[in-house]
């Protein structure tokens, strides 16, 4: 079942808050929070995230009826990714590699932007190269 375009790039957004507020404070536990955030994402769909339900319950109502739907698949191999990124990030400023979180922290927060900013997500064309790679290696 496809889901509503507008809820993933609305978790992007709040996910690009989230990161940039890591990057000004360093603050390892809020990007303990993110992490566990792209763990419910990556678990359950964007749906189960939390920035999913707040979508969800918060905004959805308010606008109106969705219009362009996407495949669940590729926004959750998205947040998959950002897993990725946000659990190094998360490893490097607990356990003092500052740079490491930084980078990782950046790396992420850039991905999201796009999502959010442009509607261009990262992860979701990761997906789609890897299912033509793994089609046409069968």
């Amino acid at each position: 079942m496809d889901i509503d375009a507008r809820g993933p790039r609305f978790g992007a957004a709040v996910t690009t808050v989230v990161l940039a507020v890591v990057l000004v404070t360093g603050s390892a536990w809020l990007l303990a929070w993110q992490t566990l955030a792209f763990a419910l994402g990556a678990a359950g769909g964007v749906g189960r995230s939390p920035y999913g339900r707040l979508f969800r319950v918060a905004v959805r109502a308010r606008l109106g009826p969705p219009t362009e739907f996407e495949a669940p698949e590729p926004p959750r191999f998205a947040q998959a990714v950002g897993l990725v990124f946000a659990a190094v990030g998360l490893a490097g400023y607990t356990l003092g590699a500052e740079w490491l979180g930084l980078a990782a922290t950046g790396a992420a927060l850039a991905a999201a932007f796009l999502n959010a900013a442009f509607g261009y997500c990262l992860g979701c064309e990761m997906y789609l190269l890897v299912r033509r790679a793994t089609v046409r290696a069968e």
